[in-house]
This record gives C-alpha cells, sequence and structure tokens, in this order.
C-alpha cells in the first residue's frame, strides 16, 4: 500500500496556497507599518460618514488584507470541501477530513440554527454579529464536538494507546503494517516513539483537556464568587483576611505548589484530599445560599428546591473525595472513583485559580454596591445575600462570562504545561501535554508527534480568547 501524501490528487492547489499565503503575510506587514506611519491621522470620510479609499492608505491597507485572507480562507475551504468528497485521494488533508465529518456536520447544524434564532438567545445570540466572537466560537466549538466524537469513537482511527511494531516514529502518512480486516490502513499524523497513532491520540486528548479545564474553571468560580462578594460587599476585617489569603496564594510560585502537591510523601499525608473537602464544598454552599435567599419567605418551594439541587450535590460531592484506601474512606455509597493523579491536578487548579476569580469579583462588588437599584432592594429590607447574589451579581454577568472564557484557556495552558513537565494526568493519558512532552524528547529528529497536539492547543486558546473578545465586545452595547 502506496504512503498517502499530504494532499494527494489536490496537489494542483498547492501552488495557490502558497501564493495567498505569502501575500496574506506581506499584506499583514504592510498594514502594520501603514498603522504606525498613519498613527493618529484622521481617516478621510465621505459626506454619510463612510470612509473612502482616495488618498487614505490605511483604508487600502485594510482592505487588500481583508481581500487576501478571505482568499486564503476560501482556498483552505476547498481544501476541505474537496477532501470530505475524495477522502484519502485527497492525501493525508483528505482523510483527516473525511474522519472529522461528524464535526462538521454538527459545527453546520449548530451554526445554523444559531443565526436563525440569535435574536431570541441573548448575549448568546449577538455573539453571531460579531466576526471575531463567530472566529473564537467556531474554533472552540470544533474541538469541544472533537472531544464528543472522538469519545464515542466516531473520529479516532486507532486505539490511543496501542503499539503496532513497525510503526514506531513513522512519518505522516505511513501505511499500517499488516493492517487486518477492519483496520484503518494508516496513521495520518504518523506514529510517536512509542509506535502509538499521533491523529488519535490528539483526537482523544481534546477528550480529556476539556474534560477538566472547564469543570475546574467552574469550580474555581464557585470558590471565587461565594469568597468575593461578601468580601467586596462588607469590606471591613472581612475583606481584609479574605485579600490577604488571596495575595497569599497568588504569592506562591505555581510550579513550586504543583511539585509540592505531587510528591509521595504529601499525597500520602492526604493533603489534596483534604484540599478537595474544603474547595469542592463550595458548589454546594453557593447553590444553597442561591436558593434559601431567594424563596426564603416561600418555605415550601424553599425546602423542595434545596432537596432537589443538594442531595444530588451532596450525593456527588462525597464521591469525590471519598476514596478506598486513602485518609477520606467512610462514605458507602461511593458511585465513581477519582483517580488520584487526576484529583491532584483538578484541586491544584481549583487551588491557584480561585484566588484570581475572587478579586474580580470583589472589585465588581466593590463598585456595583453603590448603585441605585442595590441601595433600592436595601430600603426594602432585603437581606444582604439576597442582594448580593440577585442584584449585584446578575449585573456582573458580563465581565464574569469573558474571564471564564479567557481562565478555561488559561487553565488548558496550565493542564499542558503539568503535562509537559510529568505534574498532569496519568502518564497514559492521551492529553495534550504529556503528548507534547513525549515527542520533544525527539524532536530535533521528528516533528510529527509533539507538532499536532501543540497546534491543537494553541487553536483552542486562540479560540477562547477570541470567543471572550467577542463576548466582551457585545456585551459593552448591552
Amino acid at each position: 500500500m502506496e504512503p498517502l501524501t499530504w494532499t494527494g490528487s489536490l496537489a494542483f492547489l498547492n501552488p495557490l496556497f502558497d501564493i495567498a499565503l505569502l501575500l496574506l503575510a506581506a499584506m499583514v506587514v504592510i498594514w502594520m507599518l501603514v498603522s504606525i506611519l498613519t498613527a493618529g491621522t484622521r481617516q478621510i470620510a465621505n459626506a454619510d460618514g463612510s470612509i473612502t479609499l482616495a488618498g487614505n492608505p490605511q483604508a487600502m491597507a485594510s482592505l487588500g488584507l481583508k481581500i487576501i485572507f478571505c482568499t486564503v480562507a476560501v482556498l483552505a475551504l476547498a481544501y476541505l470541501v474537496l477532501g470530505l468528497v475524495m477522502g484519502t485521494s485527497a492525501g493525508i488533508v483528505g482523510a483527516i477530513a473525511r474522519q472529522m465529518l461528524p464535526t462538521w456536520v454538527a459545527l453546520v447544524v449548530l451554526y445554523a440554527l444559531s443565526i436563525s434564532f440569535k435574536r431570541r438567545l441573548g448575549l448568546y445570540g449577538k455573539l453571531f454579529d460579531s466576526p471575531i466572537g463567530m472566529i473564537g466560537f467556531g474554533l472552540v466549538m470544533f474541538w469541544v464536538f472533537t472531544g464528543i466524537f472522538g469519545a464515542m469513537d466516531l473520529i479516532a482511527t486507532h486505539d490511543p494507546l496501542s503499539q503496532v511494531s513497525g510503526m514506531k516514529n513513522k512519518i505522516p502518512g505511513t501505511p499500517l503494517a499488516g493492517a487486518g480486516e477492519g483496520d484503518y490502513a494508516w496513521y495520518l499524523l504518523g506514529g510517536d516513539n512509542l509506535a502509538r497513532d499521533v491523529f488519535s491520540r490528539m483526537v482523544k486528548g481534546a477528550g480529556e483537556v476539556l474534560k477538566y479545564a472547564p469543570l475546574a474553571t467552574l469550580f474555581a468560580f464557585m470558590v471565587g464568587i461565594t469568597l468575593g462578594l461578601p468580601a467586596g460587599y462588607y469590606g471591613g476585617k472581612l475583606d481584609t483576611a479574605l485579600s490577604f489569603l488571596a495575595n497569599l496564594i497568588l504569592a506562591f510560585p505555581v510550579i513550586l505548589l504543583f511539585y509540592l502537591l505531587v510528591t509521595p510523601e504529601i499525597v500520602a499525608t492526604g493533603l489534596p484530599q483534604f484540599m478537595a473537602v474544603v474547595l469542592f464544598a463550595f458548589p454546594m454552599i453557593f447553590c444553597g445560599v442561591l436558593i434559601h435567599s431567594r424563596f426564603r419567605t416561600q418555605p415550601s418551594k424553599n425546602y423542595l428546591w434545596l432537596a432537589v439541587v443538594l442531595v444530588p450535590l451532596f450525593l456527588t460531592y462525597m464521591s469525590l473525595v471519598n476514596a478506598k484506601g486513602t485518609k477520606i474512606d467512610f462514605w458507602p455509597l461511593d458511585f465513581f472513583d477519582i483517580p488520584g493523579g487526576v484529583l491532584v491536578v483538578f484541586v491544584s487548579v481549583v487551588f491557584v485559580n480561585s484566588p484570581t476569580v475572587f478579586r474580580i469579583v470583589r472589585g465588581l462588588a466593590m463598585d456595583i454596591k453603590t448603585r441605585d437599584y442595590v441601595a433600592a432592594a436595601q430600603t426594602r429590607g432585603e437581606r444582604p445575600w439576597y442582594i448580593m447574589l440577585w442584584e449585584i451579581l446578575p449585573n456582573v454577568r458580563g465581565p464574569l462570562i469573558v474571564d471564564f472564557c479567557l481562565r478555561i484557556g488559561y487553565t488548558t495552558i496550565l493542564l499542558g504545561t503539568l503535562g509537559f513537565f510529568g505534574l498532569g494526568l496519568p502518564p497514559e493519558s492521551p492529553d495534550w501535554g504529556s503528548t507534547i512532552n513525549d515527542g520533544r524528547k525527539l524532536l530535533s529528529i521528528y516533528l510529527h508527534p509533539a507538532l499536532p497536539p501543540a497546534v491543537a492547543l494553541m487553536s483552542l486558546v486562540l479560540g477562547l480568547n477570541l470567543l471572550a473578545d467577542g463576548l466582551r465586545e457585545e456585551s459593552l452595547k448591552d
């Protein structure tokens, strides 16, 4: 069986794509130079306020950049569409495009529905009025759908942990030696130093990263909001004490903290579990206070909602912190076990991110508490937690949503960094950080094991940052 080239029958598009990329790079440089040289000058405008191109080099450079960027995008779309139709005849690009078919279908359906109903979807719908937000959302959802369908074994071509004899460090497109009935015939992105399929590990790694980064960020926000609101609202000694603790954690070197937490002697003391007991309790506290402050005057609804929400949360909480053979092993209804390495990473990420969220929420609460609608709620006799959770918190949702998206990106980078240093998820995990760490050992000889997960990590974080920019842009219009 012949090895696959990168573009196969689509090679006729390569010269056009190369020229378009060179023009795009040149146009970016020209646009930057023109922007610097014309900084501070007024753009020439028509009578109706629109910008004219005549005698306006900055507008001309911007228009040229947009045209060339659209050309590159059209050529990239041509690779994708033709690759979907032609499959392996279009080389590695076509084969990957065909394997990603469930992701493309899900993206098209999601965008079609979202754009059709965007006027009914609040801030999420307004996101589709922002080109930057749409691009960022597309990048993020591409990896979300890839992680979902990868977990369902609809995309990956091989088992990410299986090793095939003769495929060690093989280049992309290498045929699988002795492929049997039902086996995919190629390693699309080559093999790593343990003869595992890099493409399948990248796909499965998306699920691993997206499994932990958003959840860890959500837990950090629960901790930060629950402590930041009273600190900003009450001020005084409570604010001083909580701010001191937050600054103390922020002043500690992050990597050193992780090294300490994963040390076998520290793990044996049960410190990560005891930290989990404290940190994982905050979602319960937040939900309990939120419900009680809203339905305090309606006891029947109050007790009903508290039971419906807190009982499942309590059972989940006990399953998270309880583990057989550890310092905390007394709860009989243990529905699932979290591997020790995963728990340490999760607790560490929440612990490091919480102080930053605390400071953001505290600052917003100190500003919002002086507004007239807060004074009106105080005049009505509302209790402090009702004011914090139902008057202040909804009015700071814009900055918090933006920071949540950015913080998922930071957490993703942090997980990748930990995996790179060997402090992250278990060694057999196909998460991107561990895969990059495995590939960097022979980076001077073989680029292909480390490059795909690195590009995947970069594109996901870029998408999250663009999504946050789009959300910020639209939230400021409210």
